[in-house]
């Protein structure tokens, strides 16, 4: 499972520290297993049921997010330097588990995704969340997975938290606008 995961999201590596790391690949192994799936399921998930047919599957929705954070935060380090101070462990972690909850809220019933029993209960964000927190990620990632959706509007955002949430919507918006 875990050679799968780094091959679909080789994003992955850029995560400095090693004991981070690992404890990203172990709440992605852990929702993978919940679900009884294996990693290049994913490949088949849409990135979201509000947009039918979904132009992108659930992995490259990731990679997506995880690209336009990343390269956000070293753009905006290299004009604001130390003024602007952004932890990219923690960006690269919650951009990357933004949407883990997801693998929870989906289930396929005939060959369609569809809200699963537990996703109708508990959005994404939340369950994203406690799967985070199962495997003691900083809460610092866990805040970026709490506040990346709508539940996270009004509240404070670290500036990681943000990235991820802009990133997120740049990558929906224009495929639900249908640009």
């Amino acid at each position: 499972m875990r050679e799968q995961l780094m091959e679909l999201l080789p994003e992955i590596n850029l995560i400095q520290d090693e004991e981070l790391k690992e404890k990203v690949i172990r709440v992605w192994e852990r929702a993978l297993k919940l679900r009884g799936m294996q990693p290049r399921d994913m490949l088949r998930m849409p990135f979201t049921l509000l947009i039918k047919p979904c132009p992108a599957n659930f992995v490259e929705h990731v990679r997506g997010v995880v690209q336009v954070a990343y390269q956000s935060a070293k753009g905006l380090q290299e004009i604001y330097g130390d003024r602007m101070p952004i932890n990219l462990d923690y960006l690269l972690a919650g951009a990357l588990l933004h949407d883990i909850g997801k693998i929870l809220e989906y289930v396929e019933k005939d060959g369609e995704f569809v809200k699963s029993y537990e996703g109708k209960h508990v959005r994404h964000p939340f369950s994203g969340t406690a799967l985070a927190f199962a495997e003691d990620l900083p809460v610092e990632v866990q805040h970026i997975i709490a506040v990346h959706a709508g539940e996270g509007d009004g509240r404070w955002r670290s500036t990681e938290g943000i990235l991820v949430h802009h990133a997120d919507f740049i990558n929906f918006e224009p495929l639900h606008s249908g640009n």
